[in-house]
């Protein structure tokens, strides 16, 4: 049987504030299986944002660890960004998931991999996902000459110009800013 996966998460720090939002497209093979997944989730009252992308039960188990992770440091994104990939690199069971997260808060966006990774973009933004170089291309293009407009502006435009190009991706966002 197929894995459920497929989408284009995209978050954006700019001017101050910081948004990140998803499609809601799930995909099993070559086939669209849900139009309104919701790949956004919020923790610790709003104050973090997490999407994730890949095998959505595997995402899931990954964002129950980071909430017990926030809980055991004190809401410390980095300090539980850090010992989630920690444990998802060594875990013999957490090992085997499929799937990616960008975490963000007002002050930082971090993306999590299970290869160990915690990353935080240079550029203030962060994608990942099928769709993830369209929509970080464009959201490149847009902090840089359109300062104008808003973190959530960009993040909309991003994620419009990803689901226009692939075929993993479709218009149904879900976007949110940390509180």
């Amino acid at each position: 049987m197929e894995k459920i996966k497929s989408t284009t998460v995209l978050a954006v720090v700019h001017n101050g504030e910081v948004a990140i939002g998803a499609d809601g497209q799930a995909t099993m093979g070559a086939t669209v299986a849900k139009n309104h997944v919701k790949k956004i989730r919020k923790m610790l009252d709003g104050k973090i944002v997490t999407g994730f992308a890949g095998s959505t039960a595997d995402a899931f188990t990954l964002l129950e660890r980071f909430e017990e992770k926030l809980n055991a440091y004190g809401g410390n994104m980095k300090r539980a960004s850090i010992e989630l990939a920690k444990d998802w690199r060594t875990d013999r069971y957490l090992r085997k998931l499929e799937a990616m997260m960008i975490v963000a808060n007002k002050e930082e966006t971090l993306i999590i991999s299970g290869t160990g990774d915690v990353l935080e973009p240079e550029n203030g933004i962060a994608a990942i996902g099928s769709g993830s170089n369209y929509a970080l291309s464009a959201a490149l293009a847009m902090k840089k000459h359109a300062t104008h407009l808003t973190a959530e502006e960009i993040v909309r435009e991003g994620l419009t110009i990803a689901a226009d190009i692939c075929i993993y991706t479709n218009h149904n966002f879900v976007i949110e800013k940390p509180v």
